[in-house]
């Protein structure tokens, strides 16, 4: 089995070398070994955020097979395919990798909605789970309806709604909501689009003016958004934009004299690509966590010890950065789901399928996280038949033109307004899918 080395990005599959990550080899690879696909994108103009996230998936999967020599024995093998965040590409990288492995892969993570949007076509009749943290369809929470999405953390209905949270709290109530304007600067594109059903919602239960404003990809032009923002003077800006959008919405602000601190981005506009390319401009600016923040836990420890005092992993550079860390979460929810399949099926590589069982069961205590080295990024998550998303927590922090302070507690969206949401969309998508949702009460 071949280690991977170190591959320029540009081509389609990203091969790591020394990074303890087992390359595929075809018919003759080993039958003990599960193999883990990742859908990165380290090109293009989205490569700033995309890279630490990528890194940080890979480098946990590399910590697993170095320190623990695997999950219960099973070595992981790992594969990159580049896919410049475009949709096409994703689909070609999924239809490469599927069936790689003794048993296919275990899980996709394809880091794109809109790629979310066109594997989930597809995952059905291959039986491989879709995990997408904080990110994709956010009506795919039900998993009567979705049983191979596995939304996990949190969905965009959520980052919307504890957006208004926090707005309301800095106003001080939701009363006084009523009246005030807030506007949506989005990618327009699936992932930009998706949380305007819940801020919808919310302007009609707490009285503002909602206002949509889409920017056309890659985001690098958006004076006309910014000065129309000028003119119709919003109390308060949303930001769901990625890589060079963030911060070039940011500059824009800055040159139309829009107050950065009445700017909240998504949890996908909060990592430190987003704001030190617009310096000193960039201070003030706030945006969501997806729970967890930037800075050192007990999981890089074993990390650095590992991999890098060892000359191996890929993260040196972006180790603990916002994204980076994200990329940890993303594989260790993973590895775990791996890990709980392996209970009820055996200590051996799994189809999707068991895996799928795994993600389902997946019940990670405050005590199993501090195990795992993830005390303080992430709290106790389960998911669930019905329930693929698991979390309804995020917090705020804000860039002081240094790094990133956390400024507020954890916010808990309202399922009283989402839960509905979610029943809504996702009735309307089993219906036109002609999809009879399961009967969780039957599933073991």
């Amino acid at each position: 089995m071949l280690r991977k080395t170190l591959a320029v990005a540009t081509a389609v599959s990203a091969v790591f070398s020394g990074a303890g990550i087992l390359m595929s080899a075809g018919p003759a690879m080993a039958q003990n070994e599960q193999f883990i696909p990742g859908l990165v994108y380290r090109t293009g103009p989205y490569a700033p955020n995309g890279i630490p996230f990528a890194d940080g998936v890979s480098d946990y999967v590399s910590l697993i097979n170095e320190r623990d020599g695997g999950i219960n024995g099973v070595k992981l093998i790992f594969e990159e395919c580049e896919t410049g965040y475009a949709t096409d590409k994703g689909v070609e990288c999924y239809e490469r990798l599927k069936g790689n492995g003794p048993t296919g892969a275990a899980y996709f993570s394809p880091l794109s909605t809109g790629i979310t949007f066109a594997l989930t076509e597809k995952v059905p009749g291959d039986k491989i789970p879709l995990l997408t943290l904080g990110y994709g369809r956010s009506e795919s929470r039900n998993g009567a309806v979705f049983p191979w999405n596995f939304i996990a953390v949190g969905s965009y209905w959520t980052a919307a709604d504890v957006a208004i949270q926090h707005v309301a709290k800095e106003l001080g109530g939701f009363d006084k909501l009523k009246g005030k304007k807030i506007s949506l600067v989005y990618h327009d594109s699936p992932y930009g689009k998706e949380p305007i059903a819940a801020l919808e919602a919310r302007a009609k239960l707490n009285g503002f003016t909602f206002k949509a404003i889409p920017v056309t990809h890659p985001g690098v032009e958006q004076k006309s958004q910014w000065l129309g923002i000028r003119q119709d003077r919003p109390d308060y800006v949303l930001l769901w934009g990625w890589g060079v959008m963030n911060s070039t919405a940011i500059k824009e602000a800055a040159a139309v004299a829009y107050p950065r601190d009445k700017i909240i981005g998504v949890w996908w506009s909060g990592a430190e690509p987003d704001v030190i390319p617009a310096g000193d401009q960039a201070t003030g600016y706030k945006a969501l966590l997806l729970q967890h923040p930037a800075g050192e836990f007990g999981v890089h420890a074993d990390v650095k010890k590992s991999l890098f005092d060892k000359g191996k992993g890929v993260g040196k550079a972006t180790v603990a950065t916002v994204l980076y860390n994200r990329g940890l979460i993303n594989s260790m929810l993973g590895v775990e789901a791996i890990r709980t399949a392996q209970k009820k099926y055996g200590n051996k590589p799994l189809t999707g399928e068991q895996v799928r069982w795994g993600f389902e069961n997946l019940d990670l205590s405050e005590a199993r996280l501090k195990e795992l080295g993830f005390e303080g990024m992430l709290k106790p998550i389960k998911l669930t038949c019905t329930d693929h998303q698991g979390a309804d927590l995020a917090r705020v922090h804000q860039w002081d033109g240094k790094a990133w302070k956390v400024i507020s507690d954890f916010y808990t969206a309202d399922r009283s307004v989402l839960d509905p949401m979610v029943a809504e969309h996702s009735a309307k998508y089993a219906a036109e899918k002609k999809i009879t949702p399961r009967d969780c009460s039957k599933e073991g």
